[in-house]
């Protein structure tokens, strides 16, 4: 299972914690140390189109309205951390976000 987020996010460690506890092996990519290469961005892109894009972040209110237009691939590329988190896959399967459905999904899925 790979994990895209960010280790100070608590959202991201809770993430961690119950799907390790659930008995995942969570390979963990950190956006902001780690970066998250362009094929993924793509991926997700497609996968979770504008939803992708964290716009209540303080990364996203810092930026100025020519760059909020830009294309969101270069904008997450040059700010991953506006990326919404986390992103979770594991073979087929892949979520965005940590709520309720989605943690029911992955807890019953590594169970």
């Amino acid at each position: 299972m790979r994990f895209w987020g960010l280790k100070s996010c608590d959202t991201c460690r809770k993430a961690v914690k119950a799907l390790e506890g659930a008995g995942a092996v969570v390979d963990y990519v950190d956006v902001r140390a780690d970066g998250v290469d362009p094929a993924d961005l793509a991926r997700f892109h497609q996968a979770f189109g504008a939803a992708l894009i964290n716009r209540r972040s303080n990364t996203w209110r810092g930026l100025s309205e020519a760059e909020r237009a830009g294309d969101p691939l270069d904008l997450l590329a040059e700010h991953p951390t506006l990326m919404k988190r986390p992103v979770i896959e594991d073979g087929e399967k892949l979520t965005l976000g940590w709520d309720a459905k989605t943690r029911e999904d992955w807890l019953e899925h590594t169970a």
